[in-house]
């Protein structure tokens, strides 16, 4: 694992949005860490905007080429600490909590996250310019 991602640079990944496109590409085969939470905010928004077959799709992929890390107890309540005193969305929370937990980069292009500057991870931003 080299990074952390988060729904919104899946999303982007998805969408063939540059430079988060390439970027995701780039680290496939180093299977990246995605908090199957954020994989859970993917699939409502593929199963939304394109339908349930679609999102049962995309999540069948994203299992075989992300390492999808599902949460424990103590990860959650480190998101809940993080969620009591940041005011962003609890699906980023566990994005922050996960790349703090591998200790690797969280990749988004979420404005909430780059707006913080007081996070537990390096934040890379892959917001197209």
């Amino acid at each position: 694992m080299s990074a952390c991602l988060d729904s919104w640079v899946v999303l982007a990944w998805l969408d063939g949005e540059s430079p988060a496109c390439e970027r995701v590409e780039a680290l496939l085969a180093d299977r990246p860490v995605m908090s199957w939470v954020n994989a859970v905010e993917v699939y409502y928004r593929l199963e939304r905007d394109h339908g349930r077959g679609a999102a049962d799709d995309v999540l069948s992929e994203l299992r075989i080429t992300l390492d999808l890390d599902l949460p424990g107890t103590a990860r959650m309540v480190e998101t809940a600490r993080l969620k009591a005193r940041l005011p962003i969305a609890l699906g980023d929370c566990f994005a922050i909590a996960t790349a703090a937990a591998h200790r690797l980069p969280l990749l988004t292009g979420d404005p909430e996250i780059l707006s913080r500057k007081d996070l537990d991870c390096e934040v890379e931003d892959l917001r197209s310019t």
